[in-house]
């Protein structure tokens, strides 16, 4: 598949691919560059992980160039004023009446764009058995921006319908694609709002599901912490939430953290501490951590594709040298059928046969010698009626058969792979080590000058 020219000629491109592609050079950060590259060496057709680990019965996920961030919450909450603000464009519509029925993926691209249903789905393969919940395609959007703002450029939003309680009726159900969103998803922002509409059953019981899975990844905050009234309202607002919260086994846990935030707004002073700068940190360091645990992880999927290969050869030795012993036996069986046969039929013909007809076939001494060697077969062939001559027949021909099946049995060999093939896992095996595990270190050199000088790496 790859010979060691080859394997030399790709670790010189892959080296070189960031500094000869302008696009990538002009437009890309570091750490989108990185997740970049190392989904493409997922999926490359030709010598990517999952071609290379095709046949070897190793699963892998190709991963995600962005990092996933599901906003949930009642009506009005301000998840989609949030997003507008992070990204400094207004993308998504805004007001107190529920404006966002479905589910909206909030993106970066080349140019400014709408996407619905299929499309949607086309863009994000790993979120197609959405499809499966009836009547949701039709209510999924992608919104594309070309906004480059904070870290924009490695994060999807997907803002969510509100959550209402009562008799409000969802074309789709809602509660499970927001389940398997929060599968998926690398962050949760739950939003409350202090306008009364915090303790919504509902958005209550959406949390507690996903807490009881991905308690590590939700993120509760109080929006619009500046419309909560003066300090004493809002610590109030605060104390009812989180005694709510704590009602519920799934989201009363130690370390319960409700942060205050309000999009900021220099003609409007408010003396409320807020921390939606930190929420941005969030976001930061948890594209870190998925740039640390991509490179890591390309590193341990090769290491199994590797050890996939060796074991495949490994036992691929135990194969052929199985095969060996095998047909030994099987051929053992073989000859003794075909002797024990020759020699039966010999014996018979040699019985009735007179000495001067033998003789004449097979001349003197050869005639002497199968005399002698056939003299005990004749002894007892003679000995023999003419009716226990079949049985013995009989006998022998399912003896002989018996031997036949047998050598049958074992000379069916277990199939093996061709030398050429072999051949092939080896090179794939160098492949990783002198490519893709070097540029994959590479990688996290480069990831790791951001922040530690170079004479500690």
């Amino acid at each position: 598949m790859f010979s060691q020219e080859a394997c030399l000629i790709m670790s010189g491109r892959v080296k070189k691919r960031a500094a000869t592609n302008p696009v990538d050079s002009a437009t890309l950060t570091l750490n989108e560059r990185i997740l970049k590259e190392c989904h493409d060496f997922y999926t490359d057709p030709k010598n990517g992980l999952i071609k290379i680990e095709s046949g070897l019965n190793v699963d892998l996920l190709p991963p995600r160039k962005k990092v996933t961030i599901l906003l949930i919450g009642n009506h009005s909450a301000g998840k989609s004023s949030f997003i507008n603000w992070y990204i400094e464009e207004h993308i998504l519509k805004t007001g107190v009446a529920i404006e966002t029925q479905g589910f909206t993926f909030v993106t970066s691209g080349k140019k400014r764009e709408t996407l619905t249903g299929n499309a949607t789905l086309h863009l994000y393969p790993h979120f197609k058995p959405l499809s499966e919940i009836k009547g949701l395609v039709d209510y999924i959007t992608t919104e594309i921006s070309t906004s480059k703002q904070k870290k924009f450029s490695l994060v999807t939003f997907i803002d969510t319908p509100g959550l209402v309680d009562g008799e409000m009726n969802y074309p789709f159900d809602v509660d499970k694609a927001i389940q398997f969103l929060g599968n998926i998803s690398d962050l949760i922002f739950v939003f409350f709002d202090p306008i009364g509409q915090a303790l919504r059953k509902r958005t209550l019981n959406v949390v507690e599901a996903l807490s009881a899975k991905h308690g590590d990844k939700i993120k509760l905050f109080l929006s619009k912490a500046d419309e909560a009234g003066n300090e004493t309202d809002r610590q109030k607002v605060l104390m009812q939430i989180v005694q709510e919260l704590c009602k519920r086994p799934n989201l009363n846990r130690q370390g319960l953290e409700l942060q205050t935030i309000y999009l900021p707004n220099p003609n409007k002073p408010v003396r409320c501490v807020n921390q939606i700068e930190d929420v941005c940190k969030e976001i930061e360091k948890t594209i870190n951590r998925t740039v640390q645990n991509t490179l890591n992880t390309l590193e341990l999927d090769c290491q199994r594709i590797e050890n996939a290969i060796v074991n495949e050869i490994s036992v691929n030795q135990h194969k052929q040298s199985q095969n060996i012993k095998s047909s030994g036996k099987g051929l053992l069986f073989l000859l003794s059928a075909i002797s024990l046969f020759t020699f039966y039929i010999l014996g018979v013909l040699f019985s009735n046969m007179t000495r001067e007809a033998l003789s004449s076939i097979a001349g003197e001494t050869l005639a002497d010698v199968l005399r002698i060697y056939f003299k005990a077969f004749s002894f007892v062939w003679d000995s023999v009626n003419d009716d226990d001559h079949i049985t013995i027949t009989i006998f022998v021909v399912i003896l002989v058969i018996c031997l036949l099946v047998l050598a049958q049995w074992y000379i069916r060999l277990t199939p093996t792979i061709s030398r050429k093939q072999k051949q092939a896992l080896l090179e794939r095996k160098d492949y990783l080590k002198t490519v893709i595990i070097n540029r994959k270190r590479q990688l996290y050199d480069e990831y790791l000058k951001q922040s530690v000088a170079d004479h500690e790496l």
